[in-house]
This record gives structure tokens, sequence and C-alpha cells, in this order.
């Protein structure tokens, strides 16, 4: 009788052993799949307490968060032959843990090398000016073609890609240091030319009036005569008014 409930307290032990074994606690942001002697089975375990049977069952968590990973530096040459070295940022979340465990070996290695190749393909059909400018709808194409071998076939779906960076070598960078300099010179030239085109207007619009009006000239050559004089040394030298001669002639043929 002794032995017997030595036996049955070591069976005890190792039914609770195995029942400790079994247990497993998903996480709220995780999924377990199941793997039954290599097959897998249906469905995926849910956060919270589960158990699976020892040494036959075998279960393997998949983060269901949005990751982030950067894509390295790739060089590349663009459509109009410059060449490059751009880097992203790729934002995406397993959608379907089953396929991203069963279909691809390690999903984060296999997605890094497809955002990479996808990276070069897609900054190389668009000009420098484009990498530069339309930022949003590179990342748009960049999206489209990483997600479409990873969504389907490995449960990944791209959730966002944005370009980082978009290094120039330095005779390029000197190229448009002058380009954008000689476009501001342009424009203040412009602006210059504007400015005397209006200003030449404006002195043709007082001549007419003025001509028209010769007590107006007179009291502009006046304040003229007062902005001059108010700088001490200077000397002025007044003509002597022709209207004041005509006034005197007036006076003596009266």
């Amino acid at each position: 009788m002794q032995a017997f409930s030595v036996l049955m307290v070591l069976f005890g032990l190792f039914v609770f052993v195995l029942l400790l074994m079994g247990i497993r606690v998903v996480q709220q942001y995780e999924q377990g799949v199941v793997f039954r002697l290599g097959r897998v089975q249906p469905g995926v375990r849910q956060p919270g307490i589960t158990v699976i049977i020892p040494v036959i069952d075998r279960m393997e968590k998949v983060n269901m968060q949005i990751i982030t990973m950067g894509v390295p530096s790739q060089e590349c040459i663009t459509k109009d032959n410059v060449s490059v070295h751009v880097d992203a940022v790729v934002y995406f979340r397993v959608i379907d843990a089953v396929k991203a465990i069963v279909n691809v070996q390690n999903y984060l290695f296999a997605v890094s090398q497809v955002a990479q190749t996808s990276l070069r393909s897609v900054s190389g059909k668009a000009d420098l000016d484009e990498l530069l400018s339309d930022r949003d709808r590179i990342n748009a194409d960049l999206r489209a073609v990483i997600d479409e071998p990873t969504e389907g076939p490995w449960g990944v779906k791209i959730e966002r890609v944005e370009l980082k960076d978009v290094a120039l070598p330095e005779g390029m960078k000197r190229s448009m240091s002058r380009q954008a300099e000689a476009e501001r010179e342009r424009r203040a030239r412009i602006i210059a030319a504007d400015g005397e085109l209006q200003a030449s207007v404006k002195l043709a619009e007082a001549g007419r009036a003025l001509s028209n009006d010769p007590s107006g000239l007179q009291l502009r050559l006046l304040q003229t005569v007062v902005e001059v004089a108010a700088e001490k040394n200077s000397t002025l030298v007044m003509p002597f008014p022709v209207e004041l001669l005509r006034y005197f002639e007036k006076m003596s043929s009266s």
C-alpha cells in the first residue's frame, strides 16, 4: 500500500508538471500558431491563457504590432542618369499569422530584401526633380510595389513607406547651388526692371501733367530748391524766371 501511494503521488506530480508545460500565455499584441506533430492546427490562439498538449504540440507566437523597419541606403541611377543614394522607412504589420510563419522562413528579412530592391527599382524610374519634390507619389509607388508580393503570400501588409533622404553627389550639389543662385539673380533683375518700368511710366505722367500747368512746374522747382538748400555745403545758382520776364514785357507794352 505504501508503494502504491508513492506511485500515485509521483503520477500526480507527473500530470501536474505536464499541465504546467502545456500552459502558454499569449500577450495582447500576439497570436499563437499551434503545430501538432508538425501540422498547423486550424485557427490561431488569441491573447490570454491557452493550453497545448506537451511534447505533441508546439506553439509559435507572432507579433501583430506595426513594425518600423529602416531600409539601408541604396545607390541607384535616376531616369535622367544621376547617381544618388536613397534610404527609406517601411511600416508594416502581420495580418495573417499562419502565412507569416508557414509561407516564408523569416518574414522580417524577406520584407527588408523586397523593400531594398523595390527602392532601387522605383527610384530608377523617376527623375531627380521628382525624387526631391514629388515625395508623396514616390511613397505611394513604393508602398504598392512592396505590398504586392507580401500581403497575399506572406500575410504581411505594408501600411506606409516614407523616403528619408536623397543624398546627391558633391558635383550635383554645386551645380544645383549655381542654378538656384542664377534663378535668384534672374528674379531680382526682373523685379528691378519692372520697378524701372513703373517709375518711368509715372515720371512720364508727371511730366505731361506739369507741361499742362506751368505754375505746377514752378512749385516743383521751388520744392527742389528747398530740398537742395537744406544742404549747408551746397551752392545754389537760380536761373532768372522766364515767366517774370514775360510779366515785365506785358507791363511795358500796356
